[in-house]
């Protein structure tokens, strides 16, 4: 079966102060379908740009990117933009949900971007919720919902498209203890139904769910571990 990400010798280095700064050097990665990975490491690692050239974010400034099969790092930004919009479902530590709009408004806005009718994105929008368990807070705005429940409104946003993969950064890093719990009960099930997840975590009883989990450090691939998951 064909790896739904494989990265070649990716690097990545930055303009600063006349010089390029390197922060990834040489990443070799794949990643199967259905497969469940936490990316470790400490701070400056390197982790968030691995993520960020993941989910076409940012491009690589050597080395290839195949994302279910298709190169990436040769698209235009139209081009990355839809990649991202088709392929590709976010969830963000600060959940960055619009304001002023409705749970399932948040829920739907990614299927503004396809060709479908109100109808059938509103009916995505629900289903989305239904699955996240807020079905009965479709109408209610960000500010009248607590952080575990805007959280699960995120993830039925980044479900809402039908995703080749989950790519959740420090999704739990807003939250407290029980409700952390609580949306990694989530992310388990999801990732039991078929979902592919992706998530970056400095918090290792949040990685001990993942059944692989890959350590960067230094803009390299320091340890690369698959194993039972807890439970």
């Amino acid at each position: 079966m064909q790896p739904i990400l494989e990265l070649q010798q990716v690097h990545k280095h930055y303009a600063m102060a006349g010089e390029q700064v390197p922060v990834l050097r040489g990443i070799d990665l794949t990643i199967d379908r259905n497969e469940y990975v936490a990316i470790t490491g400490p701070s400056g690692s390197g982790k968030t740009t691995l993520m960020n050239i993941l989910g076409c974010l940012d491009r690589p400034s050597a080395g290839s990117y195949l994302l279910a099969g298709q190169p990436v790092t040769c698209l235009d930004e139209r081009e990355m933009a839809g990649v991202r919009n088709r392929a590709i479902g976010f969830v963000f530590q600060s959940f960055n949900l619009m304001s002023r709009a409705t749970a399932l408004q948040n829920a739907m806005h990614p299927l503004l971007y396809r060709k479908m009718g109100r109808a059938e994105r509103q009916q995505r929008g629900m289903d989305a919720l239904c699955k996240v368990g807020l079905a009965d807070r479709a109408g209610h705005l960000p500010s009248q919902l607590s952080g575990g429940q805007r959280q699960r409104v995120a993830i039925a946003r980044a479900l809402c498209g039908s995703p080749s993969i989950l790519l959740a950064d420090e999704p739990t890093g807003n939250l407290d203890s029980a409700t952390t719990r609580d949306i990694m009960a989530l992310f388990d099930a999801l990732w039991a139904d078929g979902s592919t997840i992706v998530m970056i975590t400095h918090e290792t009883d949040i990685a001990d769910h993942c059944h692989r989990v890959i350590r960067i450090e230094d803009g390299k691939v320091s340890a690369d571990r698959r194993r039972q998951r807890n439970g």
